[in-house]
């Protein structure tokens, strides 16, 4: 047995412009002081061997063929080795580890033990090799994304990777800014009946980008002209009556979303961080996620609304549709907040930027 490696990658919050990175604008992310840990060693013939410890149960990968053959949609861990198996990396010997933590889905999960999966097998491999985080992320976004044919950036895994607050924006180039700016807590929150985010045809992210995809290019073909990097919210009312209403609510919130990402950024950017301002937009951000984009439930709109009871400064929504996740701002009191939030049914944890 070799001396372990031990890979430890953070949660994630999207904290402005939520899902408008496939449109080219810009998203504001921030690392949180939860996440998973992977210690794992080289021992015993060819394969790899797991312990997660929450829940409790054991895993094992047989390295029996290369390409390793996928057992079900997304299949991250074989994705992961045959990510690596084609850059050169080999694994003549077994690889065993045990996963801390718990992460859902809302926090980033997957792309977590993806990460750490990559960290450790890049170097356990035959050739270990400590990979800088730019390769880190391109590797880590092939076995989640493009192995299985999908289509998303690069954000979950730059916000986990690079930590901190960061601005990401897509167009016309990737461009990853580190914002140095110091936050207060946050109280991160599940409804009792919290269920896990579902990626498929039906879920709301999917279909509210098919259909921004058919208003842009109708939008775009009564106006050559329009962008969604320059164009004015006032603006989208000149489309108001060639729109259904919730393509022309879409719109507006799009534009909304961007003009307070926006000004997020320049309170970022200001000497002294206004922080009833920032959950002032935190809470607004909500509002179009809720309203126009159908994310919200009721039962987040519940806790959010006890949690600002409580003295929050702010929150919204923190996931990709239906589910019941939810994050708030409380810099002075978020051990209060989390307690209400706790009497209301709810899950709460106090977590600060990573």
């Amino acid at each position: 047995m070799t001396a372990p490696v031990i890979v430890s990658v953070p949660g994630r919050i999207c904290l402005f412009g939520d899902h408008q990175d496939y449109l080219g604008l810009p998203i504001i992310t921030a690392a949180l002081s939860v996440g998973l840990k992977l210690t794992a060693w080289r021992h015993g013939p060819p394969g790899f061997r797991f312990r997660l410890t929450n829940p409790e149960s054991r895993l094992s990968v047989p390295f029996d063929g290369v390409p390793l053959l996928y057992e079900h949609s997304r299949d991250y861990l074989r994705a992961c080795a045959n990510v690596l198996l084609r850059e050169g990396f080999t694994f003549s010997q077994g690889i065993e580890g045990s996963f801390q933590g718990e992460l859902s889905a809302d926090l980033g999960g997957a792309s977590a033990m993806i990460l750490d999966w990559i960290g450790v097998l890049s170097q356990l491999a035959d050739q270990p090799k400590q990979l800088e985080s730019k390769a880190l992320v391109e590797l880590a976004h092939a076995a989640e994304v493009r192995e299985f044919g999908e289509s998303a950036s690069m954000a979950n895994q730059y916000a986990m990777a690079l930590g901190g607050v960061l601005c990401l924006t897509t167009s016309p180039t990737l461009s990853v800014q580190p914002l140095p700016v110091a936050l207060g807590s946050f109280v991160v929150a599940e409804t009792p009946d919290s269920v896990p985010e579902v990626n498929s045809l039906a879920s709301p992210v999917t279909r509210n980008r098919l259909i921004m995809n058919d208003v842009l290019e109708r939008v775009g073909q009564m106006n050559p002209a329009f962008s969604l990097h320059t164009a004015t919210v006032t603006e989208a009312t000149e489309y108001k009556d060639q729109l259904g209403k919730d393509e022309y609510l879409l719109l507006k919130a799009t534009l909304a979303s961007r003009d307070l990402t926006a000004d997020a950024l320049s309170l970022f950017h200001s000497p002294h961080l206004n922080h009833a301002r920032l959950g002032q937009l935190l809470t607004q951000h909500h509002t179009y996620l809720r309203d126009a984009c159908h994310y919200s439930s009721a039962r987040v709109d519940r806790l959010l609304d006890v949690a600002l009871r409580a003295g929050a400064l702010g929150g919204k929504i923190n996931t990709s549709g239906g589910g019941g996740s939810l994050f708030v701002y409380a810099p002075d009191n978020a051990r209060s907040v989390a307690e209400a939030i706790e009497r209301a049914g709810g899950k709460a944890t106090v977590v600060r930027v990573a």
